[in-house]
């Protein structure tokens, strides 16, 4: 087996069940490299080894790999790894409007997002790192999410675009953590409760309700802000006027977002039931923080399909040039 594939394929699968974010960038950083290492290198056990990026496992890896066999650390892992959700719905998803990178509190660079989400055969991607407020996340200022735009862009292709975005903090007041003008250059804005998710409910509707009506916002992202499992720990969900939020988003055009991480299972079964009733449109997104995590758009597809979404009604259905429509 080829030792880069290897590799990949370790940090992928830990990414995939939101492992330490550290073992999957070692395996990262060894297939980095050994793509750059010479032959002579390589193929010199003592001399790989000492090479800087190069740590006890990936070695192991590396060498098994070498040999001609399937490394037992791959092996194993792929005995452990859940394997992936299947529905009717997943193969008509066409992308996903919402990644984040190591701009902010992801873990690879735009070009490796990129990469691994044309290998799932996406036709399109948004990157929506966080914005200022969210320090701890290393958000983005308009100077630095001005830099990071053109960059993104240049990772389209002829048959694969990188959409511009962010995923702005939605302020106690319903503002927004970032400037009008840059909210009108990027392609999706994804806006999310990050704070005092505690808020009294008539409050928190105040303010989701404010935020949902600026014209700029594209997708209500994880509304509730809940954690159901994961070594984060549990969080309960937010508490607001459901009806009230979801009737706005419908009037608005801004799609609820179905998170698919498994650790947020965001909205929940009956909160969606009420978005499909209010007439609202649906965005199955990733929140991949890394790689391998662009592939749980199958646990979204497979919550959506048991609640009843149909398919029109999820934008992450839609062609490029419906989806750009819709955002402008």
């Amino acid at each position: 087996m080829d030792p880069v594939d290897a590799l990949l394929e370790i940090a992928t699968l830990l990414e995939r069940e939101r492992a330490s974010r550290y073992r999957a960038k070692a395996f990262r950083q060894a297939a980095a490299t050994v793509k750059a290492l010479p032959l002579d290198v390589l193929n010199d056990p003592t001399r790989l080894r000492a090479a800087k990026g190069i740590g006890e496992s990936t070695f192991a890896v590396i060498r098994e790999a070498q040999s001609g066999v399937v490394p037992a650390y791959l092996v194993d892992l792929r005995g452990e790894v859940e394997p992936e959700r299947t529905s009717v719905l997943r193969p008509k998803l066409r992308g996903d409007l919402h990644a984040h990178t190591d701009w902010s509190d992801g873990t690879t660079p735009i070009a490796v997002m990129a990469d691994a989400a044309r290998a799932l055969g996406h036709s399109y991607l948004a990157i929506t790192d966080h914005s200022p407020r969210l320090r701890v996340a290393r958000g983005l200022s308009a100077e630095r999410l001005r830099e990071q735009l053109p960059l993104v862009r240049a990772e389209s292709t002829d048959t694969f675009t990188m959409l511009t975005g962010i995923e702005v903090d939605i302020l106690e007041d319903g503002g927004l953590d970032q400037e009008p003008e840059l909210l009108g250059e990027v392609d999706i804005v994804v806006a999310s409760v990050h704070s005092k998710l505690r808020m009294e409910s008539r409050e928190m509707t105040r303010r989701m309700l404010a935020a949902v009506a600026q014209p700029h916002v594209n997708v209500l992202g994880h509304c509730t802000g809940r954690l159901v499992q994961g070594d984060r720990g549990t969080r309960p969900q937010s508490q607001f006027d459901a009806r009230a939020v979801f009737d706005a988003c419908a009037e608005n055009g801004v799609a609820v977002e179905i998170n698919s991480r498994p650790e947020r299972q965001d909205p929940p079964d009956e909160l969606i039931a009420i978005a499909l009733d209010a007439g609202c449109l649906f965005s199955i997104d990733s929140d991949a923080h890394a790689p391998g995590q662009l592939s749980l758009l199958d646990y979204g597809a497979e919550r959506a399909e048991k609640a009843g979404v149909p398919a029109e009604r999820i934008v992450t259905t839609w062609g490029l040039e419906r989806l750009r429509a819709w955002a402008e």
